[in-house]
Formats: structure tokens, sequence, C-alpha cells
């Protein structure tokens, strides 16, 4: 978890190991999706897409802006160290809209908008390796760009919250507990979360389901349903939107890094996906 002054704006740090089989050089899994990640390869070589399409080659710092489809991806052996950030933090940071980069992956040292990044893409390849070496390089250098960040409208804040909470499932009905009309809602939702605030809405109810199955593979689908789905036809639909794939070819699907990464988020974050983190302030912070 980041310090205290950043979990309004950081979910996490993360980092991945991979060493792949003489057999097989690749490790391959599918991202759900989630919010703006910022992610530097060391020593290894990664491939990805967002939603269908041919992989692509990833640059050592790569930029996913906000995703509602899955982001196939594969990796070398080597190491991957990765930023999240809440809808504050890009809004804090990045003169950019996210709509702009709603599911985009962006070359990070290519894009004068992550200039402020570069130097610690330098300094990550220029360490000599150490897991806690590396992540204090990261740790300062967020500090640093958050020290001089811009002043976060509380609106955004106040979204964010609101998206995690499962009793508020209608535009109206969000709009109306943000003190909003609904035309405000939707251009600050494009502005700093990618996406229209229904479809946000239906992509957290989705990402909930996911979750418990995720941390659960015994519940089955059916018991890992949100509430709020009518039936299994209304949850397929969704996940073939957000998966592109059924939930059967999904569960099928080996998952060397994501159930990993999910048990250990909630370990340490109190969620298993970045897009349900629970912002400071919420009053449901489980971890810090």
């Amino acid at each position: 978890m980041p310090g205290a002054s950043l979990q309004p704006f950081v979910t996490a740090y993360y980092c991945a190991d991979v060493t792949c089989s003489p057999r097989d050089a690749w490790l391959e899994d599918y991202l759900h999706p989630e919010w703006v990640n910022l992610r530097f390869l060391l020593n290894t070589e990664a491939q990805s897409v967002i939603g269908a399409g041919e992989l692509q080659h990833c640059s050592d710092f790569t930029v996913t802006g906000p995703t509602s489809r899955a982001s196939r991806f594969r990796m070398r052996s080597g190491r991957v160290w990765g930023i999240g950030l809440l809808p504050e933090g890009w809004a804090a940071l990045l003169p950019a809209q996210a709509g702009d980069y709603a599911d985009r992956l962006v070359d990070g040292l290519a894009d004068p908008v992550f200039e402020d990044f570069v130097l610690l893409v330098r300094a990550l390849a220029a360490s000599e390796g150490g897991y806690a070496q590396e992540l204090a390089l990261i740790e300062a250098h967020m500090a640093a760009l958050f020290a001089q960040a811009l002043p976060v409208d509380p609106d955004i804040a106040a979204l964010t919250a609101a998206l995690v909470d499962p009793k508020l499932v209608a535009v109206a009905e969000l709009a109306g507990h943000l003190g909003m009309t609904t035309r405000s809602l939707e251009r600050l939702s494009r502005r700093a979360f990618g996406f229209t605030p229904k479809l946000l809405l239906r992509r957290q109810r989705f990402l909930r389901s996911l979750a418990r199955f995720m941390l659960d593979p015994s519940l089955k689908w059916l018991g890992a349903l949100d509430d709020l789905y009518y039936d299994q036809s209304h949850f397929v639909r969704d996940f073939r939107c957000f998966m592109g794939m059924s939930p059967s070819a999904y569960a099928k699907l080996d998952k060397p890094l994501l159930i990993a990464a999910a048990r250990a988020r909630m370990a340490v974050a109190g969620e298993a996906m970045q897009a349900l983190h629970r912002p400071v302030g919420s009053g449901a912070l489980q971890a810090g």
C-alpha cells in the first residue's frame, strides 16, 4: 500500500516476478477491466491487447488507460512493477481527459502527458534489481509528484466512493446521491473516469461477481453472482461484453498471474480488484 498521504490517489504498488518454463517462453493471462495502471518492465518482454485483436509489443513504460474490456497479455521471464491510479490520482497528476485514454495502451515514453515518469523509468532500469530498492524508488518518486499535484475536485472522490457502494444501482440514484444533475455527472464521469456512469455501474456489478469467483472458484458462477443480476443469462451477457468470452470458457483458462494477484491484493488492500478499491474517506478502507 502507498503511504497515508497518497492513499486517496494510488490504489497499490505491485510487483510480479515471472519465471517461464524452458518449454514455454511466455506466461499468458487476461486482465479484467480496471482503472489506470502504469507498468514498468524490467529485463523482460511483454505483449498485450485490449479486447479483440492481435497482441502488440509493450514498451518498457506502458500506460493502460481505464478499461471496460479484458486485456489479454503475455510476458517472458522477468519483473514487472505497477502503480494503480484512482481517478483522483489521474486528475491530480495528468493534464488529460481520462476518456481520451479509455481502453487504450500507450507508450508512456512517447506521450508527453507522462513525461513526469521518465526519470522513474530510467532509475528502475539502472537499479541493481533489488525489490526493496526499486520499491523505495517508486515511493519516493510518487511522493515527490503528489507533493506538487493539483487539488482534486471533491466530486471525483465522492463518485469513486459511490461506485463501490453496491446499493447505488441507477444513474439517477447516483446523481441524486452526489447532489449533481445527470448531465454534470456524465461530464465528470467521462473526464475523470473515462466512461459513462451507466457503464461504470454495470462494470462494478460485473467485477463484484468476478472477484468472488476468483477468490473462491468452488462457488461456481451461480454462487458468485452479484445480487443485482436478474438471472444467469443476464450475467452471461455482461461477461461476454466485458471479457470477450463466455464464463465457462474463462473458467477453463489457466490464470497463473491473476489468481495470485487477486489473493495477494485482497490480503494487502482489502479488495481483490483495483476497480473495487475503497478510497480513503469513504469510511471503508480496510488496509493501510
